[in-house]
Order: structure tokens, then C-alpha cells, then sequence
């Protein structure tokens, strides 16, 4: 499978989610919520390194990479902390264009960060990508 198949896939799923997590969220707290979805996270992802025989990679892990994916799981928790909260209380349509933003957010970190080339086409996109999430969640 390649990139873009699976980034279709990814967006899909995550659309489905946020279903989900809205029709899950209707009578518990935000964050029992999030709690119970990381737990079948944690087992699912865990199931499937099992499953794969991805163990045996653990001892190859350097400290600087373990640090990274640490920083990113409490980056992770963090934003699923905000967004069931934003869920339980917004309206799923206007919420998810607004968390959706961190694809232009994601753009400006990486080339912050990881140098990647910013063009025109992305900055322009960024742009469209921006107006079209505050239009959906903030025009009555």
C-alpha cells in the first residue's frame, strides 16, 4: 500500500472517530472517555506489534528516538484530552474543522522544524485550508 492510499484510509477512519467519540461522549465525562479509547488503542497497537513479531525491534530503539515518541504520545494524549472536551460540548461539524487545523499547523512545524521546503502551492493551500475550517465553524 502506498502513501496516499493510506493517508485516504487514515482520514477516513478519523472521520469515523469523530463520530464515534461524538456518540460516545453524549452522557460520560471527556475524560473517562478519552481514557477508555486509549486503553483499546493500547491494546489494539500492542496486539498488532505482537501479532507482527515487532518485539524484537524494542532493543534497537535509540534514546533520542524513544524521547521523540514519548514527547509525541503526551502530544497525543494532550490533544485527545482537548478534543473529546471540545466534542462533548461543540458540535461535531464545527469542532473537527477546528482540530483539522493542525494540518496547517502541521505545515508551518515542519518547516519550523524539519526544514521541509514550504512553496507556493502549500502556501496557498494552507491558506484555502484555513479560511475553509474557520468559515465551516465559525459563519452561522
Amino acid at each position: 500500500m502506498n502513501w496516499l492510499i493510506a493517508s485516504f484510509l487514515s482520514a477516513f477512519f478519523a472521520a469515523l472517530t469523530s463520530i464515534l467519540a461524538k456518540m460516545g461522549v453524549k452522557n460520560v465525562s471527556s475524560n473517562l472517555a478519552t481514557a477508555i479509547r486509549t486503553i483499546v488503542i493500547l491494546i489494539f497497537a500492542w496486539g498488532i506489534v505482537v501479532f507482527q513479531g515487532g518485539l524484537k525491534e524494542m532493543g534497537g530503539i535509540s534514546k533520542n528516538s524513544f524521547l521523540f515518541l514519548i514527547l509525541s504520545g503526551i502530544a497525543t494524549g494532550l490533544s485527545w484530552l482537548f478534543y473529546f472536551y471540545a466534542l462533548k460540548v461543540g458540535e461535531a461539524s464545527k469542532v473537527v474543522p477546528i482540530d483539522k487545523l493542525s494540518l496547517v499547523l502541521t505545515i508551518i512545524l515542519a518547516g519550523l522544524i524539519l526544514r521541509e521546503k514550504i512553496t507556493i502551492p502549500i502556501l496557498i493551500g494552507s491558506i484555502l485550508m484555513t479560511a475553509g475550517a474557520l468559515i465551516i465553524a465559525l459563519v452561522k
